[in-house]
C-alpha cells in the first residue's frame, strides 16, 4: 500500500509503452554496491521477486520500484582518521599537509573505510497512471521524489513531468476550510493540523487529536498563521494529511475499502488494485476542491496592450521539465 504521495503531471510528448519502458529500465537494474562503492541506485522488480519484471501492470496501472543502497561513513570517523594521517606526515616531514593534500588524504581514508561501512537500503514505489497521465512517488521527501523522477526521466525517452499544481494554493484553501469550519464536498476535516506564521519568527502551532472547529484555530488564521498540514478524510474511505506543497502524507485506507475483497484475495495485485483504484478517484476530487488543476505547461497570458499599440503573440516554446 502507498503511504505518501508526491504527484506529477506527465507532459504530452511521451507515449505510454510498457514494453519500451521495461526495456529502458533494464539498463538501470539495481546492482548492490561493490566494496569500495559509496552508493548504488537502480530499478528492482516491484513484486520483490528475483529477476522479475521491472514494470508491473495491475488494472491498467503501472508499478515500479527504485532501490538505493548507500554506505554509511560517519563524518567524525573520517575526520579523526584524516587527522591521524596528517599528524603522522607532520611528525615524519616536519610540515603540515596543505588543503589539497588534506583532500587527498580524505579520499584515501574514505576508500579504505568503505568496505567496512554499514549499508542503508531503501526502496521507493512509483505509480504511473498512463490514462490519467500522472506519475506518483511514495515518499514524503521532495528530494527523494526528485531523485526517482530524475532516474525515470533519464531512462524513458521523451518523458517530461511537472509537479501537479492546483489553481488555488493548498495553504490558502486549507485556511478557508478551517476559517469557515466547512470542508469541501466529499471531504471531512480531521483532528490534526499545523499552522505557521509567515514572518521571521516562523512560530508554529500544532494540533494533534484535537478538534479544529474552535475559535482558537480561527484566531490563529485571522492573525496571519497559514496552514501547512491538515488531516482530512475523503468519502469515508481514505484518510490523509494534505500539505501546503500538495503532498499527501499518512495515507490510510479505511475498513470500508476492503469490505468487498474476498478473504483469500490478498497479496500484491489485490493491494495494488485497491490502492490505486481509490487514489485515482481521490486525486481528481481533491484538485476540484482546490479550484481545478493549474496547467503549468500552458503559456502565460500576454499583458493587455496599450491603447493604439498592436501586439503579436509569440509562438509558445515547447516546455520540458524534469523534477
Amino acid at each position: 500500500m502507498l503511504k505518501n504521495l508526491i504527484v506529477y503531471r506527465i507532459g504530452p510528448g511521451w507515449l505510454p509503452d510498457r514494453e519500451a519502458l521495461a526495456t529502458a529500465l533494464e539498463a538501470g537494474r539495481f546492482v548492490p554496491c561493490a566494496p569500495t562503492q559509496p552508493a548504488s541506485v537502480g530499478w528492482v522488480p516491484p513484486r520483490g521477486e528475483a529477476h522479475g519484471a521491472l514494470v508491473e501492470v495491475v488494472d491498467g496501472q503501472w508499478l515500479l520500484r527504485l532501490q538505493t543502497e548507500r554506505k554509511l561513513l560517519p563524518a567524525s570517523v573520517v575526520r579523526r582518521r584524516v587527522e591521524e594521517r596528517a599528524a603522522q606526515i607532520e611528525r615524519s616531514t616536519g610540515r603540515k599537509p596543505g588543503k589539497r593534500e588534506q583532500r587527498t588524504l580524505k579520499d584515501e581514508v574514505q576508500l579504505e573505510l568503505l568496505p567496512l561501512a554499514f549499508s542503508r537500503e531503501a526502496a521507493l514505489a512509483v505509480w504511473i497512471d498512463p490514462q490519467a497521465r500522472t506519475l506518483a512517488v511514495d515518499t514524503g521527501s521532495q528530494a527523494r521524489a526528485d531523485e526517482v523522477v530524475s532516474a525515470l526521466v533519464k531512462a524513458a525517452d521523451g518523458l517530461a513531468v511537472m509537479l501537479l499544481q492546483s489553481q488555488v494554493g493548498a495553504a490558502s484553501a486549507m485556511a478557508g476550510w478551517l476559517g469557515t469550519g466547512e470542508a469541501p464536498a466529499g471531504f471531512t476535516i480531521d483532528r490534526e493540523c499545523e499552522l505557521k506564521s509567515p514572518d521571521e519568527m516562523k512560530s508554529v502551532v500544532r494540533y494533534a487529536r484535537h478538534g479544529l472547529d474552535g475559535d482558537d484555530v480561527r484566531q490563529h488564521i485571522a492573525g496571519g498563521k497559514r496552514p501547512t498540514r491538515l488531516a482530512m478524510t475523503w468519502a469515508d474511505r481514505v484518510s490523509f494529511v494534505l500539505t501546503e506543497g500538495l503532498q499527501l502524507k499518512k495515507l490510510d485506507f479505511l475498513d470500508v475499502v476492503f469490505e468487498a475483497r474476498a478473504a483469500d484475495d490478498a497479496g500484491f495485485d489485490a493491494d495494488a488494485a485497491i490502492c490505486t483504484g481509490e487514489l485515482r478517484r481521490l486525486i481528481p476530487e481533491l484538485l476540484d476542491a482546490l479550484g481545478g488543476e493549474l496547467d503549468a505547461l500552458a503559456p502565460a497570458p500576454l499583458p493587455a496592450p496599450e491603447a493604439g499599440v498592436a501586439t503579436v503573440a509569440p509562438a509558445a516554446a515547447p516546455s520540458r521539465a524534469a523534477a
